[in-house]
């Protein structure tokens, strides 16, 4: 509690702190694409951001793929946070250019299970096999959509040799966020989802990372044009500052390069 009290206390201070020096125009919308993996600190950071400067924060929250898909075809938008290599990707092939990259976080694929009941052992291919085999459901998010640990999970299946059985009772859910709103309401038996997500729902949902030999870690990173306005630079400067790092390290985001 304490230290939760002394990132928003910071975070308050980096606000009033920023706005003294970029004075942002009052009114503005700054309108961010994001990933749903950092959805609860950048909810956070956005709202505080709201109330000290009386500027709007708009944030469209869905899987990797889709976000990076959504922001480019909308010319409002000021802001994108996705993976390193979608941003790279579109970087390379001039869907996105004359912007500026930089990290927020890396987070790990992990498995969870509603709060409370009894967590598997998932430590190795064999024992995660079985976890997935004998769950009577199972959620992740959609790879049809762009989802990065949805993708990763069914390369796993198919490694494990049970993607019939596994696909049977697995239910497909629109993001990472959705994937634990099954998990943590419904009580579907194993969730698959960033770590970051599971933390974010509830921290005793962790059944515990992927084995070593299926770990799968994602980088972040906020992507923006070189040309923006005061607000959004001033949003940038929160978010990728001390306070906005704490937030999001607090919330399962790790800092960059840390694992």
């Amino acid at each position: 509690m304490k230290a939760r009290m002394f990132i928003a206390a910071l975070l308050v201070s980096a606000l009033t702190a920023g706005i003294a020096s970029a004075q942002p125009a009052i009114g503005e919308n700054v309108k961010i694409y994001a990933a749903a993996v950092v959805k609860t600190p950048l909810t956070a950071i956005a709202s505080d951001y709201e109330k000290t400067t009386g500027n709007k924060v708009t944030i469209v929250y869905d899987t990797a793929g889709a976000t990076e898909q959504k922001f480019r075809a909308d010319s409002e938008a000021a802001l994108l946070i996705t993976t390193v290599p979608l941003i790279k990707n579109a970087e390379n092939m001039g869907a996105l250019k004359d912007g500026t990259s930089t990290a927020l976080g890396s987070t790990v694929a992990g498995v969870a299970v509603p709060p409370g009941s009894k967590k598997p052992d998932v430590s190795s291919p064999e024992k995660l096999k079985a976890a997935l085999l004998a769950a009577k459901r199972i959620a992740v998010s959609d790879p049809a959509r762009g989802a990065t640990v949805g993708t990763h999970f069914m390369k796993v299946i198919e490694a494990l040799g049970i993607k019939d059985e596994v696909l049977k009772k697995t239910m497909f859910a629109s993001d990472g966020v959705a994937t634990m709103r099954l998990v943590v309401e419904e009580g579907v038996d194993i969730g698959v989802s960033q770590s970051s997500e599971i933390v974010q729902a509830s921290p005793d949902a962790m059944a515990g990372p992927f084995p070593k030999e299926f770990a799968l870690a994602t980088d972040f990173s906020l992507w923006h044009r070189n040309a923006m306005s005061p607000a959004v630079k001033d949003f940038i400067a929160v978010l990728t500052g001390p306070a906005g790092r704490a937030k999001l390290a607090e919330e399962g985001v790790m800092p960059p390069a840390v694992r």
